[in-house]
Parts: structure tokens; C-alpha cells; sequence
């Protein structure tokens, strides 16, 4: 939902928050403002927020969600999100997994200065400024996997979420 409708919603006694948060925003009718209500159970009125930039970006952005036990980890639930989210937070240089992949210790994340061995043996670095030299690695119970690519159920799913 948009924001004016999520505001709507804390106007009315709702808790919202952007899928991949651990916490959420509520209304405080005693101090007339929204608090937000962080992954580490602080509470902070927004007026008071440090990074504005970063919080009017999540004001814009249009996937807000109502917060409950199951979608909010502050409220006894787990964060998840799309694989739009996924590819974000790969850039911020962030492990995620699907929650529906069957291995615990699977995830994906941004590999960069990557390097390969010729047929002779020599190492050679990939530099490429124009065309990029990172990649999304696979990390399984098997090995690494280096150039990684997603499904289309992979693309299409919103059970996208953190790991440590």
C-alpha cells in the first residue's frame, strides 16, 4: 500500500512497516506524531530522525504492509520480502535466502574483485569497469557457486529474507 493509505491505518490504531523491516510505525495519539518502533525495540519519534533522507525514501515507497506476528520479527514474526528487495540489499553487501529453499546454510550473495585461473594456471582479475566485475555467488552446502541466476519463481516470490 502507498503511504497515505498506511498512515490512514495508523490513524486508526494499525502498526505498518516496509516488508523487510524488524520493526514498524505507529501512531501515538498522546503525542500526535508517528513513533517508530525499531528492530532493536527502541521507539523514536520520527521528528526526531537522524537519516531524513532515508526516512522520506521510505515514506515514497508504495510496499507498505500492516505489521503482525507473522510478517514483523518485534512482533514474534520474520521479515521477508521481493526479489527486488533481495537485489538491494545484495548491493549494501547483505546475505539473503528464500525462507522456501530447503538448505539452512544456503544463500546468495554480491561477489566482487572477482579472478579466474586459465588453462596454463595464471590468475587472472577481472577489471572490467565498462561491463562490471561482480557477480552473485551461490553459497551451498557444496561449495560457491559464482554467476548465479535466478529462477523465475526465485524473481517472482516475496519469501526473500536475511542471513546472518
Amino acid at each position: 500500500m502507498r503511504f497515505d493509505e498506511a498512515f490512514k491505518a495508523m490513524k486508526q490504531g494499525a502498526k505498518v512497516k516496509l516488508p523487510s523491516w524488524g520493526g514498524y510505525w505507529f501512531w501515538s495519539k498522546e503525542k500526535q506524531t508517528i513513533i517508530i518502533h525499531t528492530k532493536d525495540g527502541e521507539e523514536l519519534d520520527i521528528r526526531e530522525t537522524q537519516i531524513p533522507d532515508y526516512t522520506f525514501e521510505n515514506i515514497c515507497s508504495d510496499e507498505w504492509v500492516l505489521a503482525d506476528g507473522e510478517n514483523c520479527p518485534e512482533l514474534g514474526g520474520e521479515a521477508t520480502f521481493s526479489f527486488g528487495e533481495a537485489i538491494k540489499y545484495l548491493k549494501r553487501g547483505m546475505k539473503v535466502a528464500r525462507k522456501g529453499w530447503n538448505g539452512k546454510e544456503q544463500y546468495i550473495q554480491l561477489a566482487t574483485g572477482i579472478s579466474y585461473k586459465t588453462a596454463e594456471g595464471n590468475a587472472v582479475n577481472c577489471e572490467h569497469d565498462a561491463i562490471g566485475n561482480k557477480a552473485i555467488a551461490f553459497v551451498g552446502t557444496s561449495g560457491v557457486q559464482m554467476g548465479w541466476l535466478a529462477s523465475q519463481a526465485d524473481m517472482l516470490a516475496d519469501d526473500w529474507k536475511f542471513v546472518e
